[in-house]
């Protein structure tokens, strides 16, 4: 006679290690839009407009600022010799370079051109750079006449600066011995196209 089969009761699996079970994020919701809110949000913000400001300065406004600064020379209002005036004669009625946007000013702190318009001596020579380093930049320089250019009939005295470029940088060389207030005036308008191509 057969025995009956035992009833064994099946073992259980052994249970599976703890495995972290992600139910609910472990910041909520709430915070992590209050965080976006208040960090990140500003942080984009400031980005974006420091971003366009760039942008704008680079595209827009240096642009501008450079149009109105070469369209607007304000040369320095001084004389030295015979070519000065030639210099106070460009602002008569006749001429009227104001039209241009040429205003003489009395202050070197507030000039960006400086016009030697005469024989500069090494006496003055000292004086002369003085003025120059005391303009803002950015400044130009238009020699005017033989005597600034090269020094003129006196290059070979002792006393007279060779060419006022042995003094400070000049852009624009205008001869004549004296020149006339149209060449002046032609010599402004080609150093406003030299900065022009510059892009200062």
């Amino acid at each position: 006679m057969s025995a009956a089969p035992s009833s064994v009761a099946p073992t259980a699996a052994p249970a599976p290690p703890d495995i972290p079970v992600i139910d609910a994020p472990s910041v909520p919701f709430v915070e992590i839009e209050a965080l976006r809110a208040e960090q990140f949000i500003p942080a984009a913000k400031e980005a974006l407009t420091s971003l366009l400001a760039e942008q704008a300065q680079g595209k827009l406004i240096r642009p501008v600022f450079n149009w109105a600064g070469r369209n607007s020379l304000f040369p320095l209002h001084w004389g030295l010799a015979c070519c000065a005036i030639e210099f106070a004669s460009m602002f008569s009625a006749r001429h009227d370079a104001e039209r241009f946007g040429v205003v003489p000013r009395s202050s070197p702190r507030q000039c960006d051109l400086m016009i030697v318009n005469g024989t500069v001596t090494w006496k003055v020579a000292h004086k002369l750079i003085t003025l120059y380093e005391q303009m803002p930049e950015p400044k130009w320089v238009i020699a005017m006449g033989n005597c600034a250019t090269g020094g003129g009939p006196f290059r070979t005295a002792y006393s007279v600066v060779p060419g006022v470029d042995k003094l400070v940088p000049v852009d624009v060389y205008i001869a004549g011995c004296p020149p006339r207030p149209e060449a002046l005036l032609d010599g402004i308008l080609t150093l406003e196209a030299l900065i022009r191509e510059r892009g200062e």
